[in-house]
């Protein structure tokens, strides 16, 4: 009997793959707005971060990997609000 195989996902923090369900989802939506998705169901593109402090970090840390995964422009308030965001997420 087969099993299903579970989608895998790219950390833009570490590189590392993942299971996608191990991973939190941050969503550029349609309208342009940025948000953390933890229920991974938000339409728009998505960049996966692993649920780790210091994937967030390099995420923010390495030359703009989260803008560019979500192909979007983001302003230092608008990046200091999605990190603040994100670390509450990790906390939950």
């Amino acid at each position: 009997m087969k099993t299903a195989r579970e989608p895998e996902r790219t950390c833009v923090g570490c590189r590392e793959r993942s299971p996608k369900r191990s991973l939190l989802r941050i969503a550029a939506t349609p309208s342009g707005e940025i948000l953390v998705d933890p229920r991974g169901r938000t339409p728009g593109r998505g960049a996966y971060v692993h649920r780790d402090a210091a994937c967030v970090a390099a995420a923010f840390a390495r030359g703009g990997a989260l803008w560019r995964a979500l192909r979007a422009q983001a302003s230092t308030d608008a990046a200091a609000r999605l990190r603040h965001e994100m670390e509450r997420e990790l906390q939950a």
